[in-house]
């Protein structure tokens, strides 16, 4: 603590100093808080969530609308906002004049005032590009009502022009623009898998300036892989193949693949069943490719079955014996008997499995398994994308006093916390979410082992039934490859998403987390809402948003959507549904054609002010601890 108040006394050495930061924190605190974005299930489906940052969910047209009113025509509108959500584009299509630069730039610093009048000049100025900071704040804080003034703002503008900084200049100005309409960023889980841009989405929010990520199921494979388990790295990687973007993350991460490319070439042939689901990419693939991600695809599958049947006899504290499939088949007449029933097994690749010991990896089999893991663990680009995962993400968060998580609060029939039991000690509710991020974290100190009780539970929150990333009593991927009968394929949901529809129980929920406010929301994603069948992402009476609409193109069918946002402002909530996301040149011909449908949740009647959110409750604890040093210079 001493130490501490050294530091403070290095930085404010008179009382001077320290009036001017209480009076500036005391500025902040009461200026309306910054308007927040949520979303879920992003799936790799980049050009979709870049539209969506780009776009800042809707808000952008809204600012543009409200800045300027009636004194741009629509179609004036509609290039404006193409311009601040794809000034790239918008630049490269034609060369621009310097009559339309110095007609663009003037809106452009219009509209940046108008969006960053909310805060503090600071804030702004942290907001802008560096290297032209000093220009722009020229620029937007000259009053050009005054003769002189006017001829000072035309005078600095011609000479950017004419320096041909015309568009480095808007570039900066948009990214400020939109930097300024989202002030933080929550990820609420499901960054990566199902579509082919993941790494992208990475790199994305390396960038962003502000965010937080409440961790997925299926980003929580990938950070296992990483730490060491075979077992996650195969439903990565299988996941991949799978979806037809195995060679993308190859490239994206610079895996080796080689030795399992090899050993699945000479080992499987055709077979329809692990034909990749493309969708819209058909046409990007040869049919030798496909044939070699049909190979590729049947090797990742049964070395995975088999990797888990080990880890189930491994961990029989996980209470998952009835999971092992592989001691279960008959070789002989290819069938399977669970819960006391026969099923014929169709389209099968058991050669490399033996009978007598179905879990046991070939000669091959290791080497691969061992090539791939070297590999991902070795990956630089991966390394920054995990270091991002564990350094901003958690099992959920509390922020302004509401709650995020991904997946569930796993609940029993009766809805009590269901207990997850380990070596005689319960865990449920919110002390389950703290024990499994205390071993994600333990797993992630050591990333050698692979096989240590905190790494397997990294793959039990994958596919164990008290994880609260997955939520269901078991996951069928063996059933769903061999058997037809689809009565094997279901997955029973924790009770948890049949009680989400409940008020009682979501405010039950809350105060587990300590949350008592009446103002207090949880945001959830996981599970597609099927809009198209009447379900809506807002339950238990208001308190629960489930944003997970269907950003992935794989569940528009279902959801009918292409994903839900949630808007958070200091005048309530706002949730937004995007339509289907086609490409980013539609966006820039017609911008306003994209615009996404807002529903105002709720409408408070005094705004948020800084004062009152997480952010705030720092701010206040700094000033409460300068009262304490301006009290000594005082005693002096």
């Amino acid at each position: 603590m001493e130490q501490y108040k050294r530091i403070l006394l290095k930085e404010f050495d008179s009382r001077q100093k320290v009036i001017t930061e209480l009076t500036n924190l005391e500025a902040i605190l009461n200026l309306p808080k910054g308007t927040e974005l949520y979303i879920s299930d992003i799936h790799g489906e980049f050009a979709a969530f870049e539209y969506i940052l780009r776009s800042c969910a809707g808000i952008l047209n809204e600012k543009i609308k409200d800045c300027f009113g009636d004194s741009l025509s629509e179609s004036h509108k509609d290039r404006l906002s193409a311009l601040v959500s794809y000034p790239e584009l918008v630049l490269g299509e034609e060369t621009k004049g310097q009559d339309w630069y110095q007609e663009t730039i003037p809106q452009l610093l219009n509209l940046l005032a108008f969006a960053g009048a909310k805060y503090s000049r600071s804030k702004v100025r942290k907001a802008l590009p560096p290297q032209y900071a000093y220009i722009i704040e020229e620029l937007l804080y000259s009053d050009r009502a005054l003769a002189d003034k006017k001829s000072y703002f035309e005078n600095i503008l011609t000479y950017v022009i004419e320096l041909r900084e015309a568009v480095p200049f808007i570039l900066g100005l948009s990214r400020s623009i939109r930097q300024l309409l989202i002030d933080h960023l929550h990820v609420v889980g499901d960054i990566f898998d199902r579509g082919a841009g993941s790494a992208q989405v990475m790199d994305e929010l390396q960038h962003f300036h502000s965010l937080d990520i409440q961790w997925g199921n299926h980003d929580i494979i990938w950070m296992g892989a990483f730490f060491g388990s075979k077992d996650c790295l195969l439903n990565v990687l299988r996941i991949a193949a799978r979806y037809g973007y195995l060679w993308d993350i190859e490239k994206d991460y610079g895996l080796n693949l080689r030795s399992l490319t090899l050993f699945a070439d000479k080992t499987y042939q055709s077979n329809p069943k692990f034909r990749p689901i493309l969708g819209g990419r058909e046409q990007e693939f040869s049919d030798e490719e496909i044939l070699q991600l049909e190979k590729v695809h049947q090797a990742l599958a049964i070395i995975q079955f088999k990797l888990e049947n080990q880890l189930i006899k491994r961990r029989p504290e996980f209470q998952m014996q009835d999971h092992v499939m592989l001691d279960k088949i008959d070789y002989w007449e290819e069938s399977v008997t669970i819960d006391d029933t026969k099923h014929a097994l169709v389209n099968t690749c058991f050669q490399t499995i033996n009978p007598e010991n179905p879990s046991a990896l070939t000669p091959e089999e290791n080497q691969a398994v061992d090539s791939m893991l070297a590999s991902f663990q070795s990956s630089l680009k991966m390394a920054e994308h995990m270091s991002l995962l564990m350094n901003k993400g958690s099992m959920y968060k509390i922020y302004n006093q509401h709650l995020l998580f991904h997946g569930c609060i796993p609940l029993e029939p009766s809805g009590e916390f269901q207990p997850f039991i380990l070596n005689q000690a319960h865990y449920a509710g919110k002390e389950l979410l703290d024990f499994f991020e205390y071993h994600i974290r333990q797993s992630a100190k050591n990333k050698e082992v692979g096989d240590d009780l905190s790494t397997d539970l990294i793959w039990y929150c994958w596919k164990g039934k008290l994880s609260p990333l997955f939520g269901k009593e078991k996951m069928t991927t063996l059933e769903r490859y061999f058997i037809e009968d689809k009565d094997t394929h279901k997955e029973v949901e924790n009770s948890y998403f049949s009680y989400r529809n409940s008020e009682k129980v979501c405010q039950l929920i809350l105060e587990e987390f300590g949350l008592f406010s009446q103002e207090s929301r949880m945001v959830n994603g996981h599970t597609p809402v099927k809009t198209g069948k009447g379900e809506s992402p807002i339950r238990g009476g208001g308190l629960l948003f489930v944003i997970d609409g269907g950003l992935c193109e794989a569940y528009q069918k279902k959801t009918g959507t292409a994903g839900y946002s949630l808007l958070n402002n200091s005048y309530g909530f706002q949730l937004v549904t995007h339509q289907p996301f086609q490409n980013a040149q539609k966006i820039v011909e017609s911008p306003f054609a994209q615009t996404s449908l807002k529903k105002v949740v709720e409408n408070v009647e005094e705004r948020t002010l800084i004062k009152s959110t997480t952010i705030g409750q720092s701010l206040l604890a700094q000033q409460q601890e300068l009262f304490g040093l301006l009290h000594e210079f005082y005693d002096r």
